[in-house]
């Protein structure tokens, strides 16, 4: 049986400084998302478009909503698998291209995952569980770019 499920979250535009959009540089790119008893993220727009660099931007957040869905798939993987993960950490880059529009879109994603496994004979059996972990992935499934994993096992 196939189920749906539906994510709601609550997006606030703080970015008015006082003459709302009068112009391209009268207003911030400034905003928050937050959901019913979640924590607040502080978002803006990439400082190439005038964003505040000290906030996330919507692109570093869909490099991280893929990461993280790969890596709760592979976990989840390994631990039925009996791959003992003992650490994950991962940077993932991703390349995004102006269009003459004015648009964009990402050409690609390539998610670098750092792997860490408590036994040495477990690393031959993490590039199928990675493998299986992007086949499965929701966010991965979602986007109309490649989403390419090259990432590293070792023992500790």
């Amino acid at each position: 049986m196939h189920q749906e499920h539906e994510y709601v979250v609550q997006l606030e535009w703080t970015g008015n400084k006082g003459s709302g959009t009068s112009n391209y540089r009268s207003y911030q790119r400034s905003h928050r998302i937050s959901a019913a008893g979640k924590m607040t993220i502080e978002g803006s727009s990439d400082p190439a478009f005038l964003g505040d660099p000290t906030r996330y931007n919507p692109e570093e957040l869909l490099l991280a909503s893929l990461a993280s869905c790969h890596m709760l798939w592979f976990l989840h993987l390994c631990a039925t698998a009996g791959v003992v993960i003992t650490a994950y950490t991962d940077e993932p880059q991703g390349r995004m291209a102006e269009t003459a529009a004015g648009g964009g879109h990402f050409v690609e994603v390539l998610l670098r995952p750092q792997v860490r496994v408590s036994e040495a004979a477990m690393i031959a059996q993490t590039p199928a569980l990675h493998e299986r972990a992007h086949a499965l992935c929701f966010i991965a499934n979602s986007v109309n770019f490649a989403v390419r994993t090259a990432g590293d096992c070792q023992v500790g």
